[in-house]
């Protein structure tokens, strides 16, 4: 994971849908960000907030909200990302809530950073939309993706040559995927 993301890719993965059964041992569903206080640890643990920090309900609920857009917008293929309205109108709408600015800095050149404005939103989170803009205006931000297996819906990065993978793991998500539309076929003719 290029190090430009892992905010956005650890943010997308705090909930995890996982459903599936791996040597015998059902895999538990988790949302990391329970509750304000769960959130405020989540940012602290990655020096985006102040240690004992813990963001109102407002912003709490902003940052679910943000979390939702962002892994549907990821779970679209990256090819019909930017001309989908039902994904790119709730992300636009979650985004209101963390203003950003330019700042020109020396060594680095120009840099989102989050504004010195009023907002209900938890400071933190807008170095996460930072990332979503500037991994989509560098081009990696098409190498995040969803698994495809309905059973998994793990963030991954795509670090493939093509840039065509569909699944977190092809060894368990592609196999088990693989396996079931050959049973399907089977079922169903042999074709």
């Amino acid at each position: 994971m290029p190090d430009a993301l892992a905010n956005l890719y650890d943010f997308a993965n705090t909930l995890d849908l996982r459903h599936f059964v791996h040597h015998g041992v059902q895999h538990q569903q988790a949302d990391a960000l329970g509750d304000p206080s769960a959130l405020g640890d989540w940012l602290s643990a990655r020096r985006l907030s102040e240690r004992g920090a813990i963001p109102s309900q407002k912003a709490f609920e902003a940052a679910l909200r943000l979390r939702s857009a962002i892994r549907d917008y990821l779970k679209c293929d990256p090819a019909e990302r930017r001309s989908k309205p039902a994904i790119l109108d709730p992300l636009d709408k979650a985004l209101r809530s963390f203003p950003l600015r330019v700042s020109a800095s020396g060594k680095d050149g120009l840099r989102l950073q989050r504004a010195d404005t009023e907002t209900e939103a938890q400071p933190g989170l807008s170095a996460i939309v930072a990332e979503l803009y500037d991994s989509a205006s560098n081009g990696t931000l098409d190498r995040l993706k969803m698994c495809a297996a309905e059973e998994c819906q793990r963030v991954f990065y795509d670090r493939s040559k093509p840039g065509t993978r569909r699944w977190c793991q092809s060894t368990l998500c592609g196999n088990r995927m693989k396996t079931r539309t050959y049973r399907e076929r089977q079922k169903h003719g042999g074709r």
